[in-house]
């Protein structure tokens, strides 16, 4: 529970059909399971207490007693369990019958949830035995239980613990639909929906289903916890799979093999749901009187967890989704650039090749860009200013890439202009400060800046997000330029793309040099090497950038606490990076996160290409001098 975590589980039980006295056995044991794995919320199937394939039995008056019966006796068993349990079974009221989902916890039942849409089509004929179920929620009575019981569609089970956590049910067919119960019970406060269903297997409608549910839970911005029928149902004309799936806004997090019995678990962020509503200007709220509330409670407990958390989110963990992603996001930039090259009327465009990963993806986007506009690669031209800090090594790299590709070269030492610069400041040559490594990075940027306007050009950025969320950057050095191709690519992802280029892209000599500039350390190069190696590497300095990665993800994406992040931090980087580590790095991301805003709040223009981004223009409207005291006091708490 704590941090927004649930456990929750989806049950696909043995069946008989019309064993109800099984059923409840097997029911009740699947409970026990399910709250032994600390599960809060456990789903079944639809119609469970009976079985589904029942058809004209569910008229026979023995059936409904006795699933009336069962439902008493698995409302007892919550007295001693802790969660909320949702079930299915027949349902008389008023001489009709009705296919619901009953709630249980504490000992009663909560609420019956009657399914809306019914279907009666190929092979299915629910119609013939049950009726659609009204929204407008009445009382009903169930022998055995004092408390009258809300029967109809418009309830919702609200944990007085967690205001974020607000079940809704619907059943089966109901996803399938035009107009699912869950856009209403979401719209007026459901942020998880309990799908009781019997969804039988043919070919290919498992793929469909899983994307159905997944899509659902985007949609929505809500869980989507779908328990389905399985062995033991008739097979006299289908057969039933128990297909099981727990997705939380798109993603699907867990699911059953089919035609498997037993229980999957996995856990649910309420409050990363929440966050992703609070966004999202578009997502509609309808609170009202006509929804019946049932409050429910839970135990105050840390929630272990067990769901995958991955350690570099904005990098797709299969190798096929990362390979189209890739392409995805270099057409996002190479189109981002054609339009304002197009826009400009510029022929040239300037770009400054250092070696590294950043500039070296920028100039790959460069050639794209040009080759889209069907103009001469020669009007690319990449300067190399070596400066006190160059290596060999990248140098080298830097001129092979320029040949490589076919742009014009040139080289501009910013040696001499420093050292006159230096000496017009009263800068001593051999204090290392950080006024000898910006002066360099800002007499690159004027060299640039200067050979677009004598060309005619305009200056291409190279600097990631991951710098402009450090602020990792010179300010109106590296920092400026006319059009930053990079601005909304994070490093993790900026070593992905240069090496998707140098495997699928890249002849043999360009996949070589950058398969190097893969290998080389990330750096400025601001200070003298020492025996011609890389002195100042950038992650000994700041940290860690696939940290730094997570970091900003969650924050971005979801607007989780630093607790929170510390938390899955270190469930995603176990055996890599220990707590203090953790926590050291993270006071660096918030303290520079913060400090830099004036940097992020002047950047050039440059393509978003990803769900997250820093443009003060679009994604971040942030005050520059924002106090970053109530997020550092809470990382200092976990020292």
């Amino acid at each position: 529970m704590k941090d927004g975590f649930i456990k929750v589980a989806a049950v696909t039980p043995q069946v008989r059909v019309a064993d109800v006295a099984y059923h409840v056995q097997q029911i009740e044991e699947a409970m026990e399971q399910s709250a032994k794995a600390g599960a809060m919320i456990t789903v079944f199937p639809e119609l469970c207490l009976t079985g589904y394939s029942c058809h004209d039995l569910f008229y026979q008056r023995t059936l409904l007693q006795q699933a009336k019966s069962g439902l008493l006796s698995l409302a007892k068993k919550t007295e001693n369990l802790v969660g909320i349990y949702f079930v299915g079974l027949p349902w008389e009221w008023q001489g009709k019958l009705y296919n619901v989902a009953a709630a249980l916890h504490g000992g009663k039942v909560l609420g019956l949830v009657p399914k809306t849409y019914l279907p009666t089509y190929a092979e299915f004929y629910e119609g013939r035995q049950f009726t659609r179920g009204m929204q407008q929620v009445v009382m009903a009575n169930l022998p055995g239980q004092k408390e009258a019981i809300p029967f109809g569609t418009n309830q919702l089970f609200a944990c007085r613990e967690i205001p974020e956590l607000v079940i809704a049910s619907e059943l089966c067919e109901d996803l399938w639909t035009p107009c699912p119960p869950s856009g209403a019970h979401c719209m007026h406060g459901a942020t998880v929906i309990a799908n009781l269903s019997a969804s039988d297997e043919v070919t290919g409608k498992n793929a469909y289903r899983r994307s159905l549910v997944a899509n659902t839970s985007a949609r929505l911005y809500c869980a989507y916890l779908y328990a389905s029928a399985g062995e033991g149902e008739s097979t006299q004309d289908v057969v039933y799979s128990g297909h099981n799936l727990l997705a939380e806004n798109g993603s699907i997090l867990a699911e059953s093999e089919l035609f498997a019995t037993g229980m999957i678990t996995t856990e649910i962020d309420v409050y990363a749901i929440a966050s992703k509503r609070h966004m999202m200007s578009t997502y509609e709220s309808k609170p009202d009187d006509t929804y019946y509330v049932s409050e429910f409670s839970l135990p105050q407990v840390e929630t272990p967890l067990t769901r995958f958390i991955d350690k570099a989110p904005f990098v797709p963990s299969d190798e096929a989704t990362l390979r189209k992603r890739c392409e995805e996001i270099l057409d996002i930039q190479s189109i981002g650039l054609k339009k304002r090259l197009a826009h400009t009327g510029a022929k040239t465009a300037v770009i400054g090749i250092s070696g590294g990963l950043d500039s070296t993806l920028a100039l790959l986007v460069m050639v794209r860009a040009f080759d889209m506009l069907q103009l001469a690669r020669t009007g690319i031209i990449a300067v190399t200013m070596p400066g006190f800090g160059t290596t060999d090594r990248t140098y080298q790299n830097a001129v092979s890439m320029i040949e490589s590709l076919g742009v014009t070269f040139r080289e501009v030492s910013i040696k001499k202009a420093v050292q006159v610069h230096f000496q017009d400041i009263g800068q001593d040559e051999h204090c290392h400060d950080v006024t000898y490594e910006n002066g360099q990075a800002r007499e690159r940027t004027q060299i640039l800046m200067d050979i677009a306007n004598k060309e005619g050009g305009m200056v291409i950025g190279t600097g990631d997000m991951s710098e402009l969320a450090l602020g990792w950057a010179t300010y109106n050095g590296d920092h400026m330029s006319m059009y930053g191709v990079n601005a909304s690519v994070p490093k993790t992802l900026v070593r992905y793309l240069v090496r998707y280029y140098a495997m699928y892209l890249a002849d043999e000599k360009l996949s070589k040099v950058l398969y190097d500039v893969l290998d080389t350390p990330v750096s400025p190069e601001l200070l003298p090497p020492k025996h011609g190696v890389i002195a100042q590497k950038t992650e000994e300095l700041v940290g860690p950038y696939e940290l730094h990665d997570f970091f900003l993800y969650h924050l971005m994406r979801y607007g989780s606490e630093p607790t929170k992040i510390f938390r899955m931090a270190k469930y995603a980087f176990a055996g890599e990076y220990d707590d203090a580590t953790i926590l050291k790095w993270m006071h660096t991301f918030y303290r520079r996160f913060f400090m830099q805003q004036f940097k992020r709040s002047c950047l050039p223009d440059g393509p978003k290409v990803g769900t997250v981004s820093l443009s003060p223009r679009g994604d971040l409207r942030m005050p520059s001098d924002a106090c970053a005291n109530l997020w550092l006091e809470q990382i200092a708490s976990l020292e």
